[in-house]
């Protein structure tokens, strides 16, 4: 078997020779110098590692992993890897530049990241293995031991298929001790990784572990042929045919009515299942679909699967999950804000086997890599920090909408939509990701932008004088289902985004353009805030006069053609949000 250090040999050699070191200094001394030896060329070739500045002119080719290139020592790579040494050889010569391989395409049946290559470079270099880097093999709940959390789990499975695809056969063989432990103490959702990965890489013995757990646990047959390859699913469920003895009659046929409700959804074709619902006695609750839907379906089918019919939402599936439980798995905002906008969801609720809750399993799965990872105004965060943000927005039971005490004529239809249309703006702007969860789920995308009374007036003639009640009833209808709409988005971000409600609270307590400039404009060079502080000074004016003229005229009459899409005036909203994209 290959091996990264040999400890085993009495000798070193000078080029020319091997002589035996005892002979002239003794057994033990010999033994201590060659580990002395052995240590500092190991010390000298990780210096390629954590000095890279240093030694970047030595390196001789890159591997880009996670959008980082990674300058890697071709000799080193061929010399310890036979992959490597094929690769290498048929790199194109002469191409000018060091040539660049993608991890993506290295390793294509499974994903590397950045720190796990790290890890696996250093073990190259140097033959020793290091501790797992902190930031991305824990999780983020204070109460967990780390153990076998899902990216402690997560970590080692990386370091699987970099070793197993790369052929370093001794570090696979470490690795595979990890994950046999990991087997036999993770929750079975998590060994279902674990058995990718020694599908993929051929180790037969670590596949017999996981099939064997895997066929002992609840895990129904659905989720099976979801997650796993035909023939790894089809042996499990064999294999509980012959421990289980036959299936009833009946039991069959429920499965196969329920199994075609669950491809319907697969195909995103909500009508479908309304109608297979509707020419049987199955139900909603009967196949799990809820949970299924949350689990693998996009975030609009979940919804509209929530509108089909009255479902119990803390239901529990085999393993004890609710569907809350099952969309913290995934880790989708859009999807666990549309089941807690249900009236039912309890986001308390803990799992039967580990007495976890949504929370606490989101926590376990994220990484404090990605967890603390800071965004600026206007950037989108990563689905795990906007999960628990949720879920914990959620268990402090977030305030219902209130317009600020400032603003004139609350219940003024019109003055609610321009206090409405601003703040969504802002959201936008500030809170993209978060806002576009709200706005899907309060349907605010399938209704038109209030423009302003100038626009309304450039394509109806004047306006001036006639009031709600003049004008046709659909057309008050569609303002007002706007205004619902805008009103259930802010809802949901006071709800499920509290520290973004708090921001734009205050915003819109003070003069939303100057607050909104101090937000925007105060990074970059001295140059460029200059720059940035004459734009904006003219989109200020510009809005600023445009506000002026819709609220000089009479607050009445609109139409549907105050939409956005086709108004040719743009209302101080539009203008806010294009200049600042």
């Amino acid at each position: 078997m290959e091996s990264g250090v040999e400890f085993s040999s009495p000798c070193i050699s000078n080029g020319s020779s091997s002589i035996p070191i005892a002979s002239y200094a003794g057994h033990d001394q010999g033994s201590s110098l060659q580990l002395l030896s052995l240590s500092r060329l190991s010390s000298g070739l990780e210096k390629l590692l954590i000095d890279p500045g240093e030694y970047e002119d030595y390196n001789d080719a890159d591997i880009v992993v996670e959008g980082i290139s990674v300058g890697v020592n071709r000799g080193i790579l061929a010399a310890r890897s036979q992959f490597f040494h094929e690769k290498f050889k048929k790199a194109k010569k002469g191409c000018g530049g060091k040539p660049k391989f993608l991890m993506t395409e290295l390793v294509p049946c499974g994903w590397v990241g950045y720190e796990a290559f790290m890890d696996f470079l250093n073990y190259v270099y140097t033959g020793k293995t290091k501790a797992s880097p902190p930031e991305v093999s824990t999780c983020v709940d204070e109460s967990c031991d780390h153990y076998a959390c899902r990216p402690a789990i997560d970590f080692a499975v990386q370091l699987m298929y970099a070793s197993a695809t790369f052929q370093i056969k001794e570090l696979v063989m470490l690795i595979q001790q990890n994950l046999d432990w990991f087997v036999d103490n993770a929750a079975i959702e998590d060994v279902i990784p674990i058995l990718l990965v020694a599908f993929h890489c051929s180790l037969a013995q670590l596949v017999e572990h996981c099939v064997q757990r895997v066929t002992r646990s609840n895990l129904d047959n659905f989720t099976l042929e979801k997650e796993l390859p035909g023939k790894i699913s089809s042996d499990i469920k064999a294999r509980r045919l012959n421990q289980q003895g036959a299936v009833q009659e009946v039991e069959a046929a429920n499965e196969k009515r329920i199994r075609k409700i669950l491809k319907a959804l697969d195909c995103n074709d909500v009508e479908l299942v309304k109608m297979l619902l509707e020419e049987s006695e199955i139900t909603l609750d009967d196949a799990y679909a809820v949970h299924y839907a949350a689990a693998y379906c996009n975030s609009k089918v979940v919804n509209e699967v929530l509108g089909l019919d009255k479902v119990d939402l803390n239901l529990r599936n085999a393993q004890g999950y609710t569907v809350l439980h099952m969309a913290a798995r995934r880790k989708d905002p859009a999807i666990i804000v549309a089941i807690l906008d249900k009236s039912g969801a309890s986001v308390r609720d803990a799992t039967c086997c580990n007495g976890h809750t949504a929370v606490t399993i989101c926590r376990r799965s994220t990484r404090p890599k990605d967890y603390n990872k800071t965004t600026e105004h206007g950037q989108e965060k990563n689905n795990d920090r906007l999960c628990i943000d949720v879920l914990e927005g959620a268990m402090m039971n977030g305030n219902p909408i209130s317009l600020p005490s400032s603003t004139p004529l609350e219940n003024d239809l019109v003055m609610e939509l321009y206090f409405l249309e601003n703040r969504v703006a802002l959201a936008r702007t500030l809170y993209p990701r978060e806002a576009k969860i709200n706005m899907e789920i309060a349907h605010a995308d399938s209704t038109s932008e209030f423009a302003g009374l100038s626009a309304i007036e450039g394509l109806c003639g004047n306006l001036k004088g006639v009031g709600l009640t003049g004008l046709p009833p659909d057309q008050v209808k569609r303002l007002i289902d706007r205004r619902e709409a805008l009103k259930k988005t802010v809802e949901l971000g006071r709800r499920f985004f509290r520290n973004c409600s708090d921001v734009l609270d205050k915003l819109a307590a003070d003069d939303v353009l100057d607050s909104l400039e101090s937000l925007m404009l105060e990074s970059g060079t001295p140059e460029e805030q200059t720059n940035k502080k004459r734009r904006y000074m003219e989109l200020k004016d510009e809005v600023m006069k445009a506000f002026d003229k819709d609220m000089a005229q009479n607050r009445v009459g609109f139409s549907s053609c105050s939409s956005s899409s086709t108004s040719p005036k743009m209302s101080a909203t539009s203008k806010i949000r294009k200049k600042i994209k």
